[in-house]
C-alpha cells in the first residue's frame, strides 16, 4: 500500500492541498529518489509543476522510471548512492499513473478506484445480475494492480472473495489460474454476507456517538490583507480573527479578536492599551507580538481565545449565521506562521471555531 503524506501549496491565495509520495527520476543514466506531489487541482510536481498528461508523458519517456538497469547508479541527493543489482520493481507507469489519477479523487473527496469498485459490489450484492457483475468486473479492472489485493481491508483473505464475484461460478481467476466452483463462490457470498453483518454490529455497538451526516468538504479561512475596509462579501473569511467585528471585554471594546487576545497577552497597561487603539487586526497582532508576554500566557491562551470567539459570535449574531452556514466541515485557518493556530500545524483556531459552531447550534436545536 502505498504510503502518501500530506502537504499543500497556495496559488492566488487559494490552499491547494496534496499528498507526497516517492518515485525515481532517470537523469543522465542516473536514478534519482525524489518526492513526487499530486494536488487536487490535478496538477503534480515533480522537479517542476506539470499536467497530468505532462507527467504521463515523462512516465512513458522513462524519465519518471519504474523498471531500473542492472548495475545502473542511483541516488538520493546528498545522503547516499549505490549501484542497482537485480532491480525487481513491484509498480509499472500504467499502475503508478492509475494511483496519481486515483489520489486527485482522494484529494477532492471523491470515490478513487477501489471506492467506485465498492459502490459496484454494494450493487452486485444487491441484485446479483450478470450485468452488474459486469459492471462489478469493469470497476475491478480499474483499480490499479498494485491497489487491488487492499480494496477489501482484509490483509488475509486479501482480494480473494471479491475476484471470485468478479468471475463467477466457473470462471476461472487469472491470477493463479483458479476455476470458480460453486462451492467457492457460495463461500465468497458467505463471506461477504458475515462482513455485512460485521459492519452492522459495529455500527450498533459504537455508532451512537458518530455523525449521521457524511462530513462536507473542508473549508480553509485564507489569509488576505484588506488594508483599508473590509468587502461586503467576505464571505467566510468573516470568520477570521482580523475581521472588524468589535468586541466588548471586561468593560472594553477591542476592534477585532486580534485585538482584545493581543491586549490579553501582556500585562504592560500602556502596550495594552496601545494593541487596543490599533487601526486594525494587523497592527495589533504586530504590536502584540512585540510586547511582553505574561507568565502564564503559554498555559491559558487556549482558554483565552475561546472566550474572545465565543464573545464575537455572541455579539455579532450575523457572523454566527455564517459560522453555522459551514454545517459540519472541517476549517481550516490558514496562520502561516503559527503552526500551532494555524491548519498547516495543530490547526487550534479552526478547531475552536468549529467548537463554537457545535455550541451555537446545540443552543439553536432547529439548526
Amino acid at each position: 500500500m502505498t504510503l502518501l503524506r500530506p502537504t499543500y501549496r497556495t496559488s492566488d491565495g487559494e490552499r491547494i492541498p496534496g499528498s507526497v509520495r516517492n518515485v525515481f527520476i532517470c537523469n543522465m543514466g542516473t536514478y534519482f529518489l525524489t518526492d513526487l506531489v499530486v494536488y487536487a487541482d490535478g496538477l503534480v510536481d515533480c522537479w517542476g509543476l506539470m499536467t497530468l498528461e505532462e507527467f504521463a508523458a515523462k512516465l512513458e519517456s522513462g524519465w519518471v522510471a519504474t523498471e531500473f538497469e542492472e548495475g545502473a547508479e542511483g541516488s538520493l541527493h546528498g545522503i547516499v548512492a549505490w549501484r542497482f543489482s537485480e532491480p525487481d520493481s513491484y509498480i509499472d507507469a500504467e499502475s503508478l499513473l492509475a494511483e496519481v489519477r486515483d489520489t486527485v479523487e482522494e484529494l477532492n473527496g471523491r470515490p478513487d478506484s477501489s471506492g467506485r469498485c465498492l459502490e459496484a459490489l454494494d450493487a452486485f450484492l444487491a441484485d446479483p445480475t450478470e450485468p452488474n457483475r459486469a459492471a462489478l468486473r469493469k470497476a475491478y479492472l480499474e483499480i490499479p494492480p498494485t491497489q487491488r489485493r487492499y480494496v477489501l481491508g482484509d490483509m488475509d483473505l486479501k482480494d480473494g472473495p471479491l475476484r471470485a464475484l468478479v468471475h463467477g461460478p466457473g470462471g476461472t481467476d487469472p491470477l493463479g489460474g483458479r476455476v470458480i466452483t460453486e462451492e467457492y463462490y457460495e463461500g465468497a457470498l458467505e463471506y461477504f454476507a458475515e462482513r455485512k453483518r460485521g459492519a452492522a454490529e459495529i455500527r450498533r455497538r459504537d455508532g451512537v456517538d458518530e455523525p449521521r451526516e457524511r462530513r462536507a468538504a473542508a473549508i480553509t479561512l485564507e489569509q488576505r490583507f484588506f488594508p483599508d475596509v473590509w468587502p461586503d462579501d467576505a464571505g467566510v473569511l468573516v470568520l477570521r480573527n482580523e475581521c472588524p467585528a468589535p468586541i466588548e471585554v471586561d468593560g472594553a471594546v477591542h476592534r477585532t479578536v486580534w485585538h482584545a487576545y493581543w491586549a490579553l497577552a501582556t500585562d504592560d497597561e500602556r502596550r495594552r492599551e496601545q494593541i487596543r487603539l490599533a487601526p486594525n487586526g494587523y497592527q495589533a497582532q504586530r504590536l502584540g507580538r512585540e510586547s511582553p508576554r505574561r507568565g502564564d500566557w503559554a498555559d491559558v491562551r487556549l482558554a483565552v481565545m475561546t472566550r474572545l470567539l465565543r464573545a464575537k459570535f455572541d455579539q455579532h449574531p450575523e457572523l454566527a449565521e455564517v459560522l453555522l452556514a459551514t454545517g459540519n466541515a472541517t476549517l481550516l485557518y490558514n496562520e502561516g506562521d503559527s503552526p500551532f493556530w494555524g491548519g498547516g500545524g495543530r490547526n487550534w483556531l479552526g478547531r475552536l471555531l468549529e467548537l463554537v459552531r457545535a455550541e451555537l447550534r446545540a443552543a439553536r436545536p432547529d439548526r
